[in-house]
């Protein structure tokens, strides 16, 4: 095979938006999307042959579209700002970790710690997310089409997560203030996360995240919230062996 020309096959990039992996290290991918400037024209990006690579396109902070053919190994869209990005395969460990605003969404499933340390924004898995998804979440919005795994939201401290599926055990595990619907079955709560009642204010956020996350054919009425029973914040030597 003759050897692929980098420089040319970046230039090209550069011009059309239109990375290949397979062609274009993905530093080169990164570093250019972090040269985006307010108000570039340059707004559809799109992402060839990224074969589980990592930590694409992480730290994005302009309001571009970027869509990545395939599946991606751990980090992808991690500290987004900004851009939605979607992901046309599944998702690695830590999708959208420490995301501050935009949407990214996982067309397939999200391994472990989906959204972990979110602090804004939209992330969408339509298929089903492992452990620990949503751990730590500080005001970012997860909705999952599928099931989730075991200690998801474990000390979630604010924004919701919404759950199509089943959730795994001890979900919401020593949880603060962060909202969590669930529409199957619970394997178990974790400690300080109890059910709680749906107000019309509940059902009303829940119809506007659906909706946002392109889930038709449900009802927000058919899910259960869960938050916190607000027992840990300070010392109980009743909760002495949850320290």
């Amino acid at each position: 095979m003759p050897a692929i020309n980098v420089s040319k096959a970046l230039d090209q990039s550069h011009a059309s938006g239109v990375f290949d992996l397979a062609e274009i290290p993905l530093r080169e991918l990164n570093q250019a999307l972090h040269d985006l400037t307010p108000g570039s024209n340059q707004t559809a990006w799109e992402v060839l042959n990224p074969k589980g690579s990592h930590s694409v396109a992480v730290g994005v902070d302009q309001p571009v579209t970027i869509d990545v053919r395939g599946s991606v190994g751990y980090y992808c869209g991690g500290m987004n700002d900004g851009s939605a990005i979607t992901v046309h395969g599944s998702a690695g460990p830590g999708v959208g970790e420490n995301m501050m605003s935009g949407s990214i969404t996982v067309k397939g499933d999200a391994s472990q710690y989906a959204g972990a340390t979110g602090r804004g924004g939209l992330l969408v898995i339509e298929g089903n997310a492992s452990s620990r998804c949503g751990i730590s979440m500080k005001g970012i919005d997860i909705v999952v089409h599928g099931n989730i795994g075991h200690m998801s939201a474990f000390m979630a401290q604010s924004g919701n997560l919404v759950v199509l599926g089943d959730a795994g055990d001890a979900l919401g595990d020593s949880i603060y203030e962060a909202r969590l619907f669930v529409r199957g079955k619970v394997g178990s709560l974790g400690a300080d996360c109890i059910a709680k009642e749906m107000r019309p204010e509940h059902l009303a956020l829940l119809q506007d995240l659906l909706d946002r996350a392109g889930v038709t054919g449900v009802k927000a009425a058919e899910f259960t919230r869960y938050g916190s029973a607000r027992t840990l914040y300070n010392f109980n030597i009743d909760n002495a062996d949850a320290y």
